[in-house]
């Protein structure tokens, strides 16, 4: 018996022993299928491309970087309101007026929200608009080049945050301001803000070649419009603002702006405002703002300083704006696919507030009003309320759509992205973030037609999800798939500078017009030199100015001498290269610039002024050959009032 027992219990404990192995085994098994599965579905095989353009911006690095999805590998850096050395934006003669301003030359830029320009609300592959919200300018991508086009000042604005959203048709990009100001600027006393300062919101017209121009400012109220996001569908023709500040505080803002229970979002009928501009309403008034373009034929920015802006008072349009109250400190501003329902993002909620656009009409026509803001009809709340979701988390940010009638919302204190039902207010799904998640995206989840298989959402805070680097790391940007019932986590990957807002695209809409190079035989510029024939050096007084041919792998010239100290060297590099991803670099020891990056077919010109004799080496920076360490070349300077005479050699002659 007693022997019996032992062999039951070495028995029981070895089956615990097999069970407790195979439960090891099975989790372990679970565990990498899992992992290997998610992986694979994240996986872009060498050779092959991702699925998607995500551009996302930059924030602080005031540019936009593009990455492919699902990869989440970093595609491109477009340098927009930045000195980009990388390339020599804003660095090189040709691009330099890319970032004047009204205030000079500002080498910076802090961008914040990217959009793609739209067809009857659908995503359309032409062009990125990206608001900077230090020195409020609107900038246009083109995605034949992945290039800055076209860069537009705004007037009498300060912080232009509540942009750069598109109508369905591209008609207009707005940009709204974040921080009121005396409109126009003056000198008043802080203290006097309230009633005498104000926030206008800037309509930008596009036409059908891209090109931007200002075509009125609303005179709204000094309140602080933060997102803005455009109808579509039946509300076609409106564009929607968060306010909050409607406190119109001056002082310890976090609390002195949030003492009323609610703040507005500005419901604006701009088709309204348009007819009355185009039949000759509005006032126009004194501005001073910049006006850049990028020619492609030429290759050369200008820029141009505009002297006036169209002002609109909304209260002498009947109907053109309207305050629907919405829970304190909105954030998100944003509106659903159908364009039936305007979502407001209570920062300090945990309910989502959702608005209907059809009873926001029955409540104008039935003037269902609870008072009025400087002129302007408050709607009543109860009256436009669509639907509440309750308890969605802690400090909505902002939502986007999926297409198949779910919305998805960050929270940023509780760190979550909640799926919730349109219609129903239900919430669905939740799935932790890290650390603080702010916006997210879903490739054309600001359009009538999302593409709801990812989501992007961007993190503040990154803590330990990568390897150290120092006191700070890159924020976070995390991948899920959403095309199943519940969010699945696939994949981690760093961002650059400080991500606010993102625009997704199918690639398909875009890669097959992606410009290759550029032709040779439709460079404009004016010091190109088409063949290695055209180089030359001409003296100008003391300036010199050099035609420049890049080949693999040679300069031509390649030595030039006659160069005095106190000269200014203007050097234009022309690529003859016409083969695809051949770039030339163009670096010169002394210069105060940054190097060139010259595409193939392209000119660039960067200034050199020698301030010591000697022989001084100039080279090639972009590996570009097996003998791209011999592309290389020498400048002879001389005393200031040396009698040597300009010569450079050509193939050694």
């Amino acid at each position: 018996m007693k022997k019996l027992s032992s062999i039951l219990s070495i028995a029981f404990l070895s089956l615990l022993m097999v069970s407790c192995g195979d439960d090891d085994t099975k989790t372990s098994k679970s565990g990498g299928a899992m992992a290997a599965n998610v992986a694979e579905r994240v996986y872009v095989a060498p050779g092959e491309h991702d699925e998607f353009y995500a551009f996302i911006s930059g924030g602080y690095s005031g540019n936009l970087t593009v990455y492919g999805l699902p990869s989440g590998r970093m595609l491109k850096e477009i340098p927009v309101f930045s000195q980009f050395p990388t390339s020599g934006y804003g660095y090189s003669e040709e691009t330099k007026p890319m970032l004047n301003t009204s205030f000079g030359f500002v080498p910076w830029g802090d961008s914040h929200h990217p959009d793609i320009s739209q067809t009857n609300g659908e995503t359309d592959g032409r062009w990125v608009f990206i608001n900077e919200n230090n020195t409020p300018r609107i900038a246009r991508i083109s995605l034949e080049t992945f290039e800055t086009e076209e860069i537009i000042e705004i007037p009498h604005s300060a912080g232009n945050h509540s942009s750069s959203f598109v109508t369905e048709n591209t008609e207009y990009v707005v940009a709204g301001t974040r921080f009121s100001v005396p409109y126009p600027q003056e000198d008043v006393a802080i203290e006097n803000m309230k009633g005498n300062f104000k926030g206008p919101l800037t309509f930008i017209a596009v036409d059908d070649e891209g090109h931007m121009k200002i075509d009125f400012q609303l005179k709204m109220p000094g309140f602080n419009y933060d997102l803005s996001h455009p109808g579509r569908g039946d509300s076609h023709g409106w564009f929607f603002f968060t306010t909050y500040n409607t406190e119109e505080a001056h002082t310890l803002q976090e609390v002195n702006a949030s003492q009323n229970d609610k703040d507005f979002i500005a419901a604006v009928n701009w088709k309204k405002i348009q007819e009355y501009v185009a039949n000759g309403g509005g006032e126009e008034i004194d501005a001073e703002y910049a006006h850049n373009v990028y020619d492609h034929e030429t290759h050369a920015a200008t820029s141009t300083m505009m002297k006036k802006v169209l002002t609109v008072d909304p209260r002498e349009v009947e109907g053109a704006v309207y305050f629907m109250p919405t829970p304190k400190s909105p954030h998100g501003c944003d509106v659903d696919p159908s364009g039936e329902y305007i979502v407001g993002n209570g920062k300090l909620s945990t309910d989502l507030t959702v608005h209907s656009f059809s009873k926001m009409l029955k409540a104008i026509e039935n003037k269902e009003f609870d008072g009025e803001a400087y002129g302007i009809p408050i709607l009543n709340f109860e009256s436009t309320l669509a639907g509440t979701v309750k308890e969605g988390g802690l400090g909505p940010l902002h939502t986007e759509f999926d297409g198949k009638g779910n919305a998805y919302t960050t929270f940023f204190i509780s760190s979550e992205v909640v799926k919730w039902k349109l219609g129903t207010w239900e919430v669905l799904d939740r799935q932790p973030s890290y650390y603080s998640v702010g916006h997210l995206m879903i490739p054309g989840g600001n359009s009538r037609n999302p593409e709801g298989k990812y989501l992007v959402s961007m993190n503040k805070i990154t803590k330990d999800r990568y390897l150290p680097t120092g006191p700070e790391l890159e924020h976070s940007a995390q991948l899920y798939d959403i095309s199943g019932d519940k969010m699945e986590l696939l994949l981690d990957f760093p961002t650059h500078g400080e991500p606010h807002y993102a625009a997704g695209i199918s690639a398909d809409k875009v890669k097959a017009n992606s410009r290759k190079i550029y032709r040779l035989d439709e460079n404009k510029h004016k010091y190109a030199a088409l063949t290695e024939g055209d180089t030359k050096m001409v003296r100008n007084g003391n300036e010199v100015h050099v035609y420049m041919t890049t080949v693999r792998s040679h300069f031509s010239p390649d030595n030039l001498e006659g160069i005095k100290v106190g000269d200014k060297v203007y050097f234009h590099v022309t690529n003859l290269e016409q083969d695809f991803d051949v770039p030339h670099g163009f670096a010169m020891i002394g210069a105060n610039t940054s190097e060139l990056l010259i595409m193939p077919g392209q000119t660039k010109t960067v200034t050199w002024e020698p301030k010591k004799e000697g022989v001084w080496p100039f080279y090639c920076t972009d590996f570009c050959s097996a003998l791209h360490q011999e592309m290389q070349g020498y400048v002879r300077v001389s005393g200031k009032n040396s009698n040597v005479p300009l010569k450079w050699t050509l193939d050694g002659e």
